[in-house]
């Protein structure tokens, strides 16, 4: 019978089973192909959803987050762990943590990286993969995805050049009027650092502004899809989400 701290074996594979990683790992969105969709770094945990191939679906425990995971990836790179439970803060904690949360978003934007769509481990990384790790770095979980970082957030009034409402470390969002797309993290006075795509961005970590005198090509596309901010004021419980 296999204890904890065994290292994860073919023969362990067990749905329902909780391991911890020993390396980073690549997140896919189906079953096959190379569709990356996340990545977990080594000390995150996960529950084996289902076995299919060479592949597991897996959902990672600090975000409820479920993708696909190559079995050779984590073969002997993870061992057993015991019951997980979600490391919950107060709000207050929360916004104590913040300048530390805008510190590890300055260090990452001054190494070299480029934009990856799925990235959540350093140095690339997509726009919230970007925001999810910056809190992870002080045990603040937030949701994957942009979409679900909006919904997550306590909801923020704010328009290009009225950003008063707006404190640092509050979540920009963007996109069309049915959907948000991407993510920023405020600096303040309306400044946000973010990761961005070639084709309307920088193709990796940088700053734009909401202030309309920002005449940046960057800036003007990502202020003409504002949407609004939230903030972040409590921790994900590990749950699924849509």
């Amino acid at each position: 019978m296999a204890t904890l701290g065994t290292l994860l074996a073919p023969d362990l594979l067990a749905t329902q089973s909780c391991w911890r990683l020993r390396s980073n790992v690549n997140g896919y969105s189906r079953a096959t192909g190379h569709g990356l969709t996340t990545q977990a770094n080594q000390g995150r945990s996960f529950r084996i959803l289902k076995v299919v191939g060479s592949r597991l679906q897996v959902m990672l425990l600090d975000d409820g987050y479920q993708c696909w995971i190559d079995q050779d990836a984590v073969i002997g790179k993870a061992e057993l762990r015991g019951a997980w439970k979600p490391r919950l803060l107060t709000a207050a904690e929360i916004e104590r943590r913040i300048p530390n949360v805008l510190a590890w978003s300055e260090r990452v934007e001054q190494q070299p990286n480029s934009y990856l769509w799925g990235g959540t481990t350093e140095p690339d990384m997509d726009c919230s993969g970007l925001m999810q790790m910056a809190f992870a770095s002080q045990n603040i979980w937030i949701p994957r995805d942009a979409y679900q970082q909006e919904q997550f957030c306590q909801p923020i009034a704010v328009t290009p050049g009225a950003c008063h409402l707006l404190r640092p470390g509050d979540l920009i969002f963007f996109g069309s009027r049915q959907r948000c797309t991407h993510v920023g993290l405020h600096l303040g006075n309306g400044r946000y650092r973010h990761s961005s795509g070639e084709e309307h961005g920088r193709n990796g970590i940088g700053i734009d502004s909401l202030q309309p005198q920002d005449n940046h090509p960057v800036a003007c596309h990502y202020r003409a899809e504002l949407r609004g901010a939230g903030r972040v004021v409590r921790c994900h419980d590990g749950q699924a989400l849509a």
